[in-house]
């Protein structure tokens, strides 16, 4: 009797303590680590202004510094949520048939530019949605995440003779992604993340992201244990299945592998009294997919002072001019560009309040320069420079 008494206290306290959790007893992010969640919000806002009250107080628990969103509804009522988060900023095209956004953090997240690709009738069927490319600086260090939202549905069978076949549409996309980022963003941190609207787990044979598999030497799918892990715990739990992944490139491998990295589905349907049923109605019908983890600096003492300036350029390296980004300066200022004899190319004087300016480098032959941002005639921090015409 007494052992009964006693698995009933226990078996109380379990219920009362995990239906006492509230959306605020999320945790996520950290000031150390780097946060990418993506989530498909399922046409949002789903319930309204329940659904803004509900993905307002998520944000906010998870405290993430980049999320990639999939399937805004509204352009008005995303812009209510961003104005709700004070310590973010949002980007959302306005054609909302995309429905692609960006919310980040504006204290650690500078903003390079963000552009959509592929975005012609062209690439209609592999693109419904064009995907939206994040150029970023985090801690000094520059990174690229590419948010999409692929072609849904299909039998799970690739049937290439029908270039109309969702399997098809999906490995095409894959494919002309896989080809852009290996053209355009070599040595990168690249970050492909969203609802790509299918399994890793299929046959060679159907596998719409085989040549990423093929090509693990480059890439690797960081939430594939989540996928080969049991159903409760994949990302869109209604079918279930888990469509929502986040692909990275070789360059963050070693951040991948460090025992602080975690990748992981949020289950936020544990934090609400109504749980999933309640989640589905007012959210989402899928979970949000995110990953942590501490950037692998090796810094100069040079970089160590360029990061604490927030000095950087974009692109780099360039082909014909570049832009140099720093914190606001109080004092006087300049930027001055050496090429490697020593010989001065270029000076700048920075105006108080300044926080960007332009190299037009046509002129010049491709090669090594070095950037020198200085503040009362002390060198505050140097930046390496790659022309390459």
């Amino acid at each position: 009797m007494l052992r009964q008494i006693k698995l009933l206290v226990f078996t109380i306290l379990v219920v009362f303590t995990a239906s006492s959790q509230t959306i605020e007893d999320i945790s996520f992010g950290t000031d150390d680590t780097f946060e990418i969640v993506t989530w498909n919000i399922e046409h949002f806002p789903k319930n309204n202004q329940t659904t803004i009250d509900y993905v307002d107080r998520i944000l906010k628990a998870i405290d993430a510094d980049v999320y990639a969103i999939q399937e805004v509804g509204s352009i008005v009522k995303f812009n209510e949520l961003v104005n709700s988060l004070p310590d973010y900023d949002g980007y959302l095209d306005s054609d909302k048939f995309r429905g692609l956004a960006y919310i980040y953090k504006k204290s650690t997240v500078q903003i390079n530019s963000i552009y959509e690709i592929y975005n012609s009738s062209t690439y209609w069927r592999p693109f419904p949605r064009y995907p939206m490319v994040m150029d970023l600086v985090f801690k000094g260090e520059r990174m690229i995440i590419i948010n999409n939202h692929f072609k849904c549905c299909g039998d799970g069978r690739l049937d290439a003779a029908n270039q109309s076949d969702e399997e098809v549409r999906r490995k095409n996309a894959s494919n002309l992604l896989k080809q852009y980022i290996d053209e355009n963003f070599a040595n990168l941190n690249v970050l492909l993340v969203g609802d790509l609207n299918d399994i890793l787990t299929d046959s060679d044979s159907d596998n719409v992201f085989k040549a990423y598999f093929d090509d693990a030497e480059n890439y690797k799918f960081a939430d594939y244990d989540i996928a080969t892990d049991v159903s409760s715990g994949w990302s869109f739990p209604t079918w279930p299945s888990h469509l929502d992944h986040i692909l990275i490139t070789n360059e963050l491998f070693d951040e991948y592998t460090d025992e602080d990295t975690v990748v992981q589905v949020i289950k936020i349907e544990d934090y609400i009294t109504g749980g999933w049923s309640d989640y589905d109605t007012n959210i989402s019908d899928h979970r949000p997919v995110a990953m942590k983890f501490k950037l692998n600096q090796t810094l100069s003492i040079e970089d160590e002072v360029a990061q604490a300036m927030g000095f950087n350029n974009y692109p780099n390296p360039f082909t014909s001019s570049t832009t140099f980004a720093f914190n606001t300066i109080s004092e006087k200022g300049k930027i001055e560009i050496f090429n490697v004899l020593g010989q001065k190319v270029f000076s700048n004087k920075i105006v108080i309040g300044q926080k960007s300016i332009t190299w037009n480098a046509k002129k010049m032959p491709s090669g090594i320069y070095i950037a020198k941002l200085s503040v009362n005639n002390s060198n505050f921090a140097t930046l390496k420079l790659v022309l390459n015409k």
